[in-house]
């Protein structure tokens, strides 16, 4: 399994951030280096998410809801998840419109890591 270490979080951060708009920014390295060791976690001697799908989720759950950066914590979140995916051989597809409104949906709702690793199974295809 390939994760995302801190450093590609925060060029996937500085890269969105460059492209559209918005402003640079950590307020919180900790939380940033935390969300990177998240997805690979072990709890009781057992992963705690056992399903790639949850893992990619992590990254898109803990970047929106605690907010490490000023600016562009959804687009990072779900980017994150996205390029975590393609790490592992997984394609993304989504229509337009609907990353933006699930980025909202965890933000305001604040989905569940399975719920949000359903999403983005539904949109993914193994590509090997």
């Amino acid at each position: 399994m390939k994760y995302l270490d801190p450093e590609e979080i925060l060029l996937i951060h500085h890269q969105l951030i460059e492209r559209y708009g918005g402003a640079h920014g950590t307020r919180d390295l900790g939380r940033i280096k935390s969300v990177s060791v998240a997805p690979a976690q072990h709890v009781f001697g057992e992963e705690q998410y056992k399903i790639i799908f949850d893992k990619a989720a992590v990254y898109a759950r803990n970047l929106i809801v605690d907010h490490p950066f000023y600016d562009g914590n959804k687009r990072t979140g779900i980017t994150c998840s996205i390029m975590f995916l393609k790490k592992n051989g997984y394609h993304f597809k989504a229509m337009p419109g609907e990353v933006e409104k699930i980025a909202i949906k965890i933000a305001v709702q604040q989905m569940s890591i399975p719920d949000i690793g359903k999403w983005l199974k539904t949109h993914c295809l193994y590509k090997a």
